[in-house]
């Protein structure tokens, strides 16, 4: 399994508890922790190079001092983001992590992987499974009047009524969704129309890149950005497909190595920072933070990593900006008691394996606060085999794809069919494709109401949601005969929907 939230027509392997600070365990970046008494003395030890990030009070006192203090230990700052109190740092010294946390003011510091620097990591490979000429010339014979090209073949947009929503209200170019991810082609003729080049950029690193083309992707086979992006505003323009909310703006931040294609957590809280401060109004996050699929509370590394990505992703929503991340790929339930992960950490060849409590251990950005998680659906409009799920976690639910449930279209994928660099399409599935559908529903209410905030968009979103309710039967997702997964029913929510399917068409009635 990798760090991405998706499955392509040839597989390869790719959360929201109501969280608050005090429940993760994590001080508000305002609020003072116990001072030490004392400082790191200069150090000479030398190890491999780590990224950390050191997380303190926001006043300019307690950041100068720790900023000398992270210079006594060996450490070399890559940037300092001072409204949140995140400190990234480069540092050879092997006691870094454990000096620093000894620092008067610091509240939480531990390195951002588990390899150094300096080694490319683990490639993973890409997959190139395009839409043919030959498939394309056949969706175009079923298109209709009034549709894309490749229309015929995008039944997510039916399922939640997105194509009747255009003809009323196909968004506002006043909203931007901000794609983080591995990059956006920019160039492909389906995005061009609506790319906002002004708000996007490579945060990969840490440290913002806006110079012209740098929010691209470092290979034509990293596409899942440019799949996640058609899928929320790819314009109707007569060329190929469409987005869910076709009249929007949506911007690239590439956050995933050039190599490894992992996510890391320097570069996601770059991220968020980075969306907010250019007023974007939704992120979408298909993605987990690696290399820990699940960050453990009792882990001062995995902690920390909790408590920087959580205190950039809380600018964003002050500055008002909504978060849709996906909730996984792994068929686990978040409201359980146990989880094994095999797959941490996932930037050496040889991962642990260990038993999680997800009330414990979190995947982040999904179970952080306010960050709307949702699992996927296919065709038939119930569970994606793969999707995790959880009662009380699962915020909505969205198309996805399933390769189980078969649509009637020309190709009868039950994958979700977007573009991809170079101008071409493919097809993927995963939560990864189900929660830019929700993030363009949510582009289209935020259209209908600018004033809304971000808590008040999530409100609307599930108000607007379809839901299904539990299964009756047992849920045996890939027709083996084995019951897959439980559902969990509530008065207004259950395990697998949330609050339900999103549903375009009434957000903008």
């Amino acid at each position: 399994m990798t760090h991405l939230r998706s499955r392509r027509r040839r597989l390869v392997a790719p959360l929201g508890l109501v969280l608050t600070l005090a429940t993760l365990g994590i001080a508000p970046a305002a609020q003072a922790a116990t001072p030490a008494a004392d400082t790191p003395a200069a150090t000479t030890q030398t190890g491999p190079k780590l990224p950390y990030v050191v997380n303190t009070r926001t006043d300019h006192r307690t950041i100068s001092s720790v900023e000398k203090a992270i210079a006594r230990a060996g450490g070399e700052i890559v940037i300092t983001y001072r409204q949140i109190g995140v400190i990234v740092v480069h540092s050879t010294n092997p006691a870094f992590g454990e000096q620093i946390r000894k620092v008067r003011g610091v509240q939480s510091a531990g390195a951002t992987r588990t390899a150094p620097l300096t080694p490319a990591g683990i490639t993973r490979e890409g997959d190139t499974d395009k839409l043919t000429a030959a498939e394309a010339a056949k969706i175009r014979e079923r298109a209709g009047e009034g549709q894309e090209p490749l229309e015929a073949e995008q039944w997510d947009l039916r399922a939640i009524g997105a194509d009747k929503a255009a003809k009323i209200n196909p968004g506002s170019s006043k909203v931007t969704v901000g794609v983080i991810d591995t990059g956006v082609d920019d160039t492909h003729p389906d995005l061009a129309p609506n790319f906002s080049a002004s708000q996007s950029a490579n945060c990969v690193g840490g440290k913002p890149d806006t110079s012209p083309g740098a929010w691209r992707p470092y290979q034509p086979d990293h596409d899942h950005g440019t799949h996640v992006a058609g899928e929320i505003a790819a314009a109707r323009n007569g060329i190929g497909v469409a987005g869910v909310a076709p009249g929007v703006k949506v911007a690239g931040i590439k956050v995933s190595e050039p190599d490894s294609q992992l996510f890391f957590p320097e570069s996601v809280v770059c991220a968020f920072v980075f969306a907010a401060d250019k007023g974007i109004e939704i992120t979408n996050n298909s993605y987990y933070v690696d290399p820990w699929l699940y960050n453990c509370m009792d882990d001062p590394d995995q902690r920390a990593i909790v408590d920087a990505v959580n205190r950039s992703q809380l600018y964003a929503q002050r500055k008002g900006t909504l978060n849709v991340a996906a909730a996984g790929n792994s068929n686990h339930d978040l409201d359980s008691d146990a989880i094994v992960d095999d797959s941490s950490p996932d930037d050496v060849p040889t991962p642990i394996t260990r038993t999680i409590d997800p009330h414990e251990c979190f995947d982040i950005p999904t179970q952080l606060p306010g960050v709307v998680t949702v699992s996927s659906v296919g065709v038939k409009g119930t569970k994606s085999y793969f999707s995790t799920y959880g009662k009380g976690v699962i915020d909505v639910a969205a198309p996805g794809g399933d390769k189980y449930q078969i649509p009637d279209t020309p190709e009868k994928n039950g994958r979700i069919l977007s573009t991809v660099p170079g101008g071409g399409w493919d097809y993927m599935q995963g939560t990864s494709m189900a929660s830019p559908h929700a993030a363009g529903v949510a582009a289209l209410l935020k259209s209908e109401h600018p004033w809304a905030s971000p808590a008040q968009l999530q409100a609307m979103l599930k108000a607007q949601a379809d839901n299904p309710g539990c299964p009756t039967e047992p849920y045996d997702g890939n027709g083996d005969g084995v019951v897959d997964a439980w559902c969990k029913e509530g008065k207004r929510t259950n395990g697998f929907y949330g609050a339900g399917i999103v549903d375009a068409l009434d957000a903008v009635n």
